[in-house]
């Protein structure tokens, strides 16, 4: 099982950006599956999840500015990230928690798989 993301990169203050992540493998189903970043000299925070039925959440400084959506047939999930801000600047990373085999099996016992983080830089 991997996550692959994508889509950071350079933007003007007020500018949009949309992040993509894939989880491969033999997948069945993902309880949730989140955005989270790290500022510099910042602790990792949760920016958005959405579980499996749809139930999103996002922390409080991204709320009416990120939307976050995910494609359970494919084990993908975006974040559209509009009228961006320099403070949203930081190392993106998508997380995937309680990925399911073929058989129904948790894959590690449940716990999280990460991607690789994408750069979000937000300046003029």
């Amino acid at each position: 099982v991997q996550l692959q993301a994508s889509g950071g990169g350079l933007v003007q203050p007020g500018g949009s950006l949309r992040l993509s992540c894939a989880a491969s493998g033999s997948i069945s189903s993902i309880n949730i599956m989140a955005w989270y970043r790290q500022a510099p000299g910042k602790q990792r925070e949760l920016v958005a999840f959405e579980t499996s039925n749809g139930g999103k959440n996002y922390v409080e400084s991204v709320k009416g500015r990120f939307t976050i959506s995910r494609d359970n047939a494919r084990n993908t999930v975006l974040m559209r990230m509009d009228s961006l801000k320099p403070e949203d600047t930081a190392v993106y990373y998508c997380n995937a928690h309680g990925l399911r085999d073929a058989s129904g099996n948790y894959y590690n016992g449940g716990m999280d798989y990460w991607g690789k983080g994408t750069l979000v830089t937000v300046s003029s």
